[in-house]
């Protein structure tokens, strides 16, 4: 059962208010990764390879595309089986999704090393059992797992692809799914606690005993995780609709909480990687990309289409998303440069609120701490 003390933990979240200043969309170049008339979807990005699942002939199929080449992307088909292939995940080599086999859904794995040449295999598919909405990072894969009548969060080590040897993550009353991981972190979006959806996240460096912790336990709904090193961003409807907020969880004990963005619009769907956060954005009567920048600090728009862009995806700075702006959805892609995706190449003493930069900022925060000290005895 799960310890009823973490009810008592949102007391010890700390919430952080920030100053933001947006930024125009850039003058970056949007580019289609393969332009058909079949809807494309649900994109993933690893460096210069994107993922999507492609409805062909009445079913989703899984695509691939390496942009190495913007203007003459590699495109290649990853499982067009019978049935739906669906929810696609990428990390280097190894992508992951969820196959309709008969009569439920499985999670299915390819090493794209050879992207003329996949080799595939299965990660779990246990018969009538669904298994959904996998992620995947380093050689853990995660999904969410009706194996015990409600939705649990379940992973699987791949390190040998012929016998993925599979564990239990979080599998507790009423469900537990959508779930994200980097490295040895889980995190996913959980409703045990009552009528709203909470945030938990699990160190699963031991298998077989996974260390869980609460991420966000504030009223009302956080959703769509994704995480990145010991940021974890969501959605979250707080103040009534959907804003994108973000938790430090360095202290597991004690996750910083900060939003990111509370416009009075939808903010929706957020991906992370290094210190670049992207949402879906309506703030303009459509759907836009946005990304913020943790380290300047610094909002900016990415696009400005009249059509909508949604469910965006980044790998370092590049940045793919699905867009209807051809009257079917596609997907596309920009590659960021400039000072909205500046990073800290080294960090200085005296930057105390860790923006890079030396400034009256630090100064402010260190005279209010003058004389303070924690030694003890």
């Amino acid at each position: 059962m799960r310890n009823p003390n973490l009810i008592t933990w949102v007391t010890a979240i700390c919430f952080t208010a920030i100053q933001v200043s947006e930024v125009p969309a850039g003058d970056w170049v949007q580019f289609p990764v393969y332009a058909v008339n079949e809807d494309q979807q649900a994109p993933d990005i690893y460096g210069n390879v994107v993922v999507w699942e492609q409805f062909v002939e009445a079913e989703f199929d899984i695509y691939g595309a390496d942009i190495t080449d913007s203007l003459n992307p590699f495109v290649f088909v990853i499982d067009a089986d019978d049935d739906h292939q669906q929810a696609p995940s990428i990390y280097e080599n190894t992508v992951v999704w969820q196959s309709y086999l008969e009569t439920d859904w499985d999670i299915w794995a390819a090493d794209i090393s050879d992207q003329n040449a996949l080799r595939y295999f299965p990660v779990s598919d246990y018969a009538d059992i669904n298994e959904e909405v996998p992620a995947v990072h380093g050689n853990i894969v995660v999904w969410q797992d009706d194996y015990l009548g409600d939705w649990d969060v379940l992973g699987a080590d791949i390190t040998d692809p012929c016998s993925p040897a599979e564990f239990f993550i979080a599998t507790y009353d009423s469900n537990q799914h959508r779930p994200a991981v980097y490295r040895n972190t889980v995190v996913w979006q959980d409703d045990y606690l009552g009528d709203d959806r909470d945030l938990f996240a699990a160190d699963i460096w031991q298998r077989n005993k996974p260390a869980e912790f609460p991420v966000s336990l504030v009223q009302y709904d956080q959703e769509q995780p994704a995480i990145y090193g010991a940021i974890v961003v969501w959605q979250d409807n707080f103040f009534g609709d959907w804003d994108i907020y973000a938790a430090d969880i360095t202290e597991p004990d004690n996750p910083v909480e900060l939003a990111i963005t509370t416009e009075a619009s939808w903010q929706m769907n957020p991906d992370i990687d290094g210190n670049i956060i992207v949402w879906q954005d309506n703030r303009n009567g459509n759907w836009d990309i946005y990304g913020y920048n943790l380290t300047t600090r610094q909002e900016f728009q990415i696009t400005d289409d009249p059509a909508d862009q949604t469910n965006p995806a980044i790998s370092g700075s590049v940045v793919v998303w699905q867009d209807n702006r051809n009257e079917n959805w596609n997907i596309y892609a920009v590659i960021l440069n400039g000072p909205e995706i500046a990073r800290c190449t080294s960090s200085i003493p005296g930057d105390v609120d860790g923006d890079c930069e030396v400034n009256f900022t630090d100064f402010t925060i260190m005279a209010g701490y003058w004389l303070r000290s924690n030694l003890e005895p």
